[in-house]
């Protein structure tokens, strides 16, 4: 395999493979390569405080407590970037160009229609009880995340079509789809679908999302966890097979990793600057500052994926009409948003992809602010303003309502800003604050006007999932339209010269109707006290701590 330059880390390989067959299986997702982010730190760097060194632990605060700790269940941050640390993939991504590199398997091969793939183990990985990681553990371990159902938030959705794993040879599995699944590959590199042993299917649901029989391959184990307090994972003793991504062989540096769980944002940057702390993640753009020289610094990376936006249901009151969301979308000053309310970290959005995602498409001119162009929407359409500049037609008030909830600290903010900018054209968004479960209660039922969120992942296939009309159709949209079509077409092939084209379209096709308003990108902001060196991102911008060690006492 060729080597790929990280500007921001040398990358070195430390086992050697061969991509037998289906070389484009590999490398679908390179030639997205130019758009790609890579995550960089500010201030001191690991060359600064000499060679790594192993040991010590890890103090790394975060905003929530885990919802679950098992990552094939999990869906939030707090949860993901603890189990990442305890469970292998199949495949890892390169968070710099999207390449899909070898992992737990050492090769793999796909028929044509994408609706089956094959993967060839490496040999010697195990898990934490001893056990090997081979092909009847991995069928284990797919088939039973595909029998927990929705409990399966995130890896549900990319089994949607899973029909069955066969068990080729004790070293090789096939998994088989009822329809074309290209996602497949990308999906098979995430902690959703990491790899559990069979002992760990003998514990319910629950009692993993506990830790209790949360028994993986990775290179940390699970130690305890205390609600609302903190979660210990410890070094895995022998372990050496990890990602062709990562940096050094070998058993991981950290003898620990400490989770704090600090839902104050101010708690959490006073217990970094006194050195209670030695990093912590969800850093608030008016905190940055502080952490940027000193002996501080900043790791950063856009999250790849659906952008934050303002997703329509065209079914419900006046965004049943495409010419109101056009006008909110552009009077939408997205710039503004950035550059009052959040950091220069966060960048406007330019699509509903984010720019870190493979086939991100550039719909900035589309995307432009133009009051002006707004007004003349309306103006055309016959919403005439009222008398307290709110736009009127036919005795209807041009108002919508957005629902959302705080898991992202500055949503409300964002939103009232939002709020501000769309009264300049004589709309007004109401704001609808809910907890996490409401949301997605209301979501699930259609019922909202707009409703605020993002979504994580490193392939357009996540167009698909919210988009169709066979999947989680968020705009209520009719069956049969174009954009499932192109939705269709990009999920039918790993081909990029297949798959690119539609996931392109398919931006297109979102951005012009305005199913949804893209307004920001999310991006990951972990702050690293002086100890703390090479705490690092995977492709979907959750932490990787492999090759993270502390320095000082």
């Amino acid at each position: 395999m060729s080597t790929i330059w990280n500007p921001c880390r040398e990358k070195r390989s430390h086992f050697s493979v061969t991509i037998v067959r289906f070389r484009a299986i590999a490398l679908f997702l390179s030639i997205a390569a130019g758009s790609l982010l890579v995550a960089c730190s500010s201030g001191a760097t690991t060359a600064d405080a000499g060679p790594p060194r192993a040991g010590g632990t890890l103090t790394l605060a975060i905003g929530s407590n885990p919802d679950c700790l098992d990552p094939q269940q999990a869906s939030t941050n707090a949860s993901l970037n603890v189990g990442r640390q305890l469970v292998d993939s199949l495949t890892d991504q390169d968070p710099a160009t999207g390449e899909i590199t070898p992992w737990l398997a050492r090769s793999w091969e796909s028929n044509a229609d994408s609706t089956s793939f094959t993967f060839h183990l490496r040999p010697g990985a195990t898990f934490a009880d001893g056990t090997p990681v081979d092909a009847a553990a991995v069928k284990t371990s797919f088939d039973g995340i595909k029998a927990l159902g929705p409990k399966a938030l995130l890896g549900s959705g990319y089994l949607a079509a899973y029909r069955s794993a066969t068990v080729v040879d004790p070293q090789t599995v096939r998994f088989d789809f009822s329809s074309p699944s290209a996602q497949f590959l990308q999906a098979s590199s995430t902690m959703s679908l990491g790899v559990l042993a069979p002992a760990a299917y003998r514990k319910t649901p629950d009692q993993r999302c506990q830790g209790d029989g949360l028994i993986g391959s990775g290179p940390f184990v699970f130690s305890s966890f205390k609600q609302n307090s903190e979660v210990v994972i410890s070094k895995r003793k022998g372990y050496d097979w990890g990602s062709s991504l990562w940096k050094h062989p070998g058993e991981a540096y950290l003898d620990s990793v400490d989770y704090k769980i600090v839902p104050e944002p101010g708690v959490r940057t006073g217990s970094l600057l006194s050195g209670q702390l030695t990093a912590t993640t969800e850093v608030q753009p008016v905190d940055e500052a502080q952490f940027q020289g000193n002996g501080f610094s900043e790791q950063t990376r856009p999250n790849p994926g659906i952008v934050f936006n303002l997703h329509a249901n065209v079914t419900k009151g006046v965004l049943a009409d495409e010419q109101v969301r056009q006008a909110v979308s552009k009077a939408v000053n997205r710039q503004e948003v950035v550059d009052t309310v959040l950091s220069p970290n966060y960048k406007p959005a330019t699509s509903i992809l984010a720019s870190t995602t493979p086939f991100y498409t550039d719909l900035s001119g589309p995307l432009a602010f133009d009051p002006a162009g707004a007004a003349r929407l309306l103006d055309a359409d016959g919403w005439a303003p009222g008398p307290d500049g709110i736009r009127v037609k036919n005795g209807q008030r041009l108002s919508a309502a957005v629902v959302f909830s705080p898991v992202f600290n500055q949503n409300q903010s964002v939103l009232e800003l939002i709020q501000q900018q769309l009264r300049k054209i004589g709309f007004d968004l109401r704001i609808d604050l809910r907890t996490t479960a409401e949301t997605q209660q209301l979501q699930q039922a259609g019922n909202y006007e707009f409703i605020w969120y993002n979504v994580t992942r490193a392939d357009p296939d996540i167009l698909r999932n919210i988009f169709s009309t066979k999947a989680g159709n968020r705009s209520l949209l009719q069956p049969g339209n174009p954009l499932d079509t192109q939705l269709d077409q990009q999920a039918a092939s790993i081909d990029p010269a297949v798959r690119k084209p539609a996931a392109e379209q398919a931006q297109r096709l979102i951005v012009e109707h305005a199913y949804a308003i893209p307004v920001f990108e999310l991006r990951q902001v972990v702050a690293l006290g002086p100890d703390a060196h090479a705490v690092g991102f995977e492709a979907s911008s959750r932490l990787q701590l492999f090759d993270t060690w502390v320095s000082g006492s």
